[in-house]
């Protein structure tokens, strides 16, 4: 049977190698095809031929996207797609299928799949529906970085600092946050000195950064 639409060689990726590529199929001619195909493009590639190994498998710190086929003899794909937001397991998914079928894909996109692609799979399609997964999986581990970092650092004020702080952000003078919080401006000064010191920050602009990273 064939499993894929051949395109010409693709060249390798070489930021493919720092991802990893986790395959999910009971189908081990299409397990070892989809696996051929990923590791010539230079992904990184692990498979597994049921939804209970792949959740045996210890979570990765470096960006990974999942291939998923739809249909699994233990759990199927939309069930591990559900276990995994569940558990907070926040990898982006490609699912694959052998035969279309509008109400699993409509419920796969919707809980957040990066694309739906029907058996025989197109090489090309298949690349860069991974290479988009990774992409989003790698700036979703970088934003949820900047995030604990920007928290860690707001956790070090104390509650009348945080209050300086926010109104500093929303471009309060000291005179006006003197009066927001009835305290003198060298009370003020003193806090925003440390606030400006414990979150790390040279700038009003930087600390507007800092929290838009928490707060959007």
């Amino acid at each position: 049977m064939q499993h894929f639409r051949q395109v010409p060689d693709f060249p390798m990726n070489s930021a493919s190698t720092a991802s990893s590529v986790l395959i999910v199929d009971d189908d081990e001619d299409v397990l070892r095809a989809l696996e051929r195909v990923l590791r010539q493009a230079g992904f990184a590639v692990e498979t597994f031929t049921s939804a209970s190994a792949f959740l045996k498998r210890p979570i990765s710190d470096r960006p990974s996207c999942l291939i998923l086929d739809l249909k699994l003899p233990d759990v199927d794909g939309l069930q591990l797609q559900e276990a995994m937001s569940q558990a907070n397991i926040q990898m982006p998914i490609v699912f694959v299928s052998g035969r279309s079928d509008v109400a699993s894909t409509a419920s796969a996109m919707r809980f957040g799949a990066v694309d739906f692609l029907e058996k025989p799979v197109d090489e090309a399609v298949l690349i860069e529906a991974v290479s988009r997964a990774l992409d989003r999986d790698t700036t979703s581990r970088l934003r949820r970085s900047q995030m604990a970092g920007a928290r860690e650092k707001l956790a070090r004020l104390t509650p009348r600092e945080l209050e300086v702080c926010r109104l500093v952000a929303r471009g309060y003078l000291n005179k006006q946050i003197a009066d927001e919080l009835g305290v003198s401006q060298q009370t003020v000064k003193i806090h925003r000195g440390r606030v400006m010191h414990k979150l790390e920050v040279g700038s009003v602009a930087d600390l507007v950064r800092l929290l838009s990273v928490i707060e959007g």
